[in-house]
């Protein structure tokens, strides 16, 4: 059976374009499109659809709003369509806060060959949208104040060795943005330093690290390429770039890379995962979670086998059970443990390596 999609977008060119998009894939079936939430509510109680997109600005009731009662009252998969803009990228994470699944970022110019070029992408996010585990989400989500949950979380846990010997690196894709963000609220102030991949693209990117830099204890920031990896300091990769980690002399440094795209993912976690594994070795403690498709994987491999730790996601708490189950069937991930466990697992495994010098 197809999966069944109700557009939901003010914009009647928007509506077309991806009526035209949907329409070509033989694996989604367009049931629908409505220019408010208003029209939207009634649809989704005729249709039932799989899968709804979701315009952040609309007439009558803004889609934020819409989208905070619908996972209320009737949770289902959301891809949020989202402005490629500063106040776009805060709405857009807002939006995942409150439970959309993923989200597609319309183009500024040429919104006609731009909304064509991202087909595919579009195509593949339903499709993972259709698979994800969705739950209501209370009506008014909380917020974090900055290092409140850090300081608060697991106060008996013990405290990493500080040093720059060790490196954490996380991977995630659909459903990532708030996972990785579950498990930066664990981590103190002086946690070894972090290396992210997360599936998003660019102008993206940015605004998710400055978000966690404000809800987190540690100082988040977009790589830039050059930077030593120090504790304390996560670094986002770019959304057009693969982050890599190098050896050079005592420490770690980050290098961007413009190679293409692997697994249809740039930034991917594979290139990442792999470096730090021969780089670091042993001092490699790695976290691959939430994700449709096979990234990461084969690099979390090559993490265990040069002694590094490594965890997968559980299913229960994947939004989709997609990367971290290749990890698990090809013999990659040394545990597997749900989310609220993964920060604990790894700051325990940090001071288990111990300080002293890098092997």
């Amino acid at each position: 059976m197809p999966i069944k999609v109700l557009v939901v977008d003010d914009s009647a060119l928007i509506r077309a374009l991806l009526k035209e998009i949907i329409q070509a894939d033989p694996e989604l079936e367009l049931i629908g499109v409505a220019p408010d939430a208003y029209v939207a509510r009634d649809l989704i109680k005729q249709l039932n659809p799989d899968v709804l997109t979701l315009d952040v600005e609309m007439p009558r009731m803004d889609g934020l709003t819409f989208l905070e009662k619908l996972m209320h009252g009737h949770p289902m998969p959301v891809v949020m369509i989202s402005s490629l803009t500063e106040r776009g990228s805060e709405a857009t994470f807002r939006a995942l806060e409150l439970g959309a699944v993923d989200f597609v970022a319309k183009p500024k110019l040429g919104i006609r060959e731009g909304m064509q070029a991202y087909a595919e992408e579009i195509c593949y996010k339903l499709k993972a949208a259709s698979m994800s585990r969705v739950s209501a989400r209370p009506a008014i989500a909380m917020k974090s104040v900055p290092g409140q949950a850090a300081e608060s979380s697991s106060p008996g846990l013990p405290r990493p060795i500080i040093g720059t010997e060790k490196i954490i690196a996380i991977g995630a894709s659909t459903g990532g943005t708030e996972a990785i963000k579950d498990v930066l609220l664990g981590m103190p102030a002086d946690s070894p330093g972090i290396v992210i991949t997360q599936h998003m693209p660019p102008g993206f990117t940015r605004s998710f690290a400055e978000r966690l830099n404000r809800l987190t204890r540690l100082t988040v920031s977009e790589a830039q390429g050059g930077e030593r990896i120090l504790p304390g300091h996560a670094f986002i990769a770019p959304g057009d770039q693969h982050l890599l980690v190098e050896r050079s002399g005592a420490n770690y440094v980050i290098r961007l890379s413009d190679a293409p795209a692997v697994r249809r993912h740039k930034p991917a976690v594979d290139p990442m995962f792999s470096s730090v594994a021969q780089c670091a070795g042993r001092n490699v403690i790695a976290a691959l979670l939430t994700g449709m498709g096979k990234d990461g994987a084969q690099g979390m491999l090559a993490i265990r086998q040069a002694g590094g730790y490594t965890v997968a996601q559980d299913e229960a708490t994947c939004v989709v059970y997609g990367m971290p189950r290749e990890a698990v069937s090809i013999g990659a991930a040394e545990e597997v443990l749900p989310l609220n466990e993964v920060a604990t697992a790894l700051l325990q495994q940090a001071r288990k390596r111990g300080g002293g010098n890098r092997v």
